[in-house]
């Protein structure tokens, strides 16, 4: 366990980023896949998922509803930092922030990552390309600790049952009854082998299933981007919707994006759109629950993880079997390497 260090002096949030507009989309998306084996011919359907909404994610919108919502949670409990925020992929970039928090007088700042789920995309990256961006700062650059993931916490977990019964209410359907599925990013196998991704994940869907109540549920995945031969964590969302619409009598339908803190472009196109009208077609009825997004709960836990850091605290709330998770991630945490056929070059 940490000890009390009163030295942090800031709190930085730390995130994808996404274009705001026609002009950004091939340029995010090329900062996005850089040295990622992901086919051209991927990259421009995915842009033109982001045309069909005028070029701009919402990411970057709710990041900054979510500023404003920490500003005034830290406010109202006596949270003495600074807020920054920082993109991996796209304006505020993290060395734009970093710049700024030097020459603001930052010296040592905890980190939250909009993502819940330890993986090399999720986690590990987000901490290479900080590095890198110190770097490029320069020695005054401000030291960066991440909090931990909160995909256990207590509070995450009353958000997301909480926003699961709302939207059964949504279509008038009885969580026992109904079917749902949780939803999260699928990665590369390799990626998935080498961390607790799955394992996060399963744990947390039990957890929310649990308390909200919810007998028939199952983890799915979306949004795959990888080449045809590369084996991606599945089943795919439409693929299970398909299969379950063929081999069994299902009428309701709650898709739970448990893999994403807010509405990302692929939550708002994979499943508001495509599995939305895969379910019209199919005559069931489908609800898509929220994301965490700035629910006051998962404000909350924001809240808490960063005074967890600040006092030391010994009780680290967690719900289930695995535990609070670490602090400072190991040396090999999350590694990935990914072995391209030779004909990649």
């Amino acid at each position: 366990m940490q000890s009390p260090d009163p030295a942090y002096d800031s709190f930085m949030l730390v995130s994808f980023g996404g274009p705001e507009g026609p002009d950004d989309v091939i340029p995010f998306l090329e900062n996005v896949l850089r040295g990622k084996p992901v086919p051209h011919e991927r990259m421009l359907e995915v842009a033109e998922h982001y045309q069909a909404f005028g070029g701009v994610s919402p990411i970057n919108e709710q990041n900054r509803q979510l500023l404003a919502a920490i500003k005034e949670e830290f406010k109202a409990n006596g949270v003495d930092l600074p807020v920054y925020w920082g993109n991996r992929n796209w304006d505020p970039y993290f060395a734009d922030t970093l710049r700024q928090m030097r020459d603001d007088g930052c010296k040592r700042t905890l980190a939250f990552f909009t993502s819940m789920f330890s993986c090399n995309s999720g986690c590990r990256q987000y901490r290479e390309n900080l590095i890198e961006a110190q770097a490029e700062v320069g020695k005054d650059s401000p030291v960066v600790e991440k909090l931990r993931m909160g995909f256990n916490h207590p509070l995450f977990i009353e958000t997301m049952s909480d926003n699961v019964k709302a939207a059964a209410r949504l279509i008038d359907t009885d969580l026992n009854s109904a079917t749902v599925m949780f939803t999260a990013h699928s990665v590369p196998m390799l990626m998935a082998d080498n961390s607790d991704y799955v394992k996060q994940l399963t744990e947390t869907c039990r957890l929310v299933a649990g308390m909200a109540g919810i007998e028939n549920w199952s983890l799915v995945y979306q949004s795959r981007s990888g080449p045809p031969h590369q084996p991606w964590l599945e089943p795919d969302v439409c693929d299970s919707i398909e299969a379950a619409s063929e081999n069994q009598s299902i009428e309701s339908l709650i898709v739970v994006p448990i893999g994403f803190v807010s509405d990302h472009m692929e939550v708002v196109y994979d499943l508001d759109h495509e599995a939305a009208d895969l379910c019209k077609a199919k005559n069931i009825k489908m609800a898509r629950a929220a994301t965490a997004g700035v629910s006051p709960k998962f404000i909350k836990m924001i809240r808490l993880l960063v005074e967890e850091r600040l006092h030391g605290d010994r009780e680290r709330a967690a719900l289930g079997e695995l535990g609070p998770g670490h602090d400072v991630c190991p040396v090999d945490c999350c590694l990935y390497n990914p072995v391209r056929p030779p004909s990649e070059g």
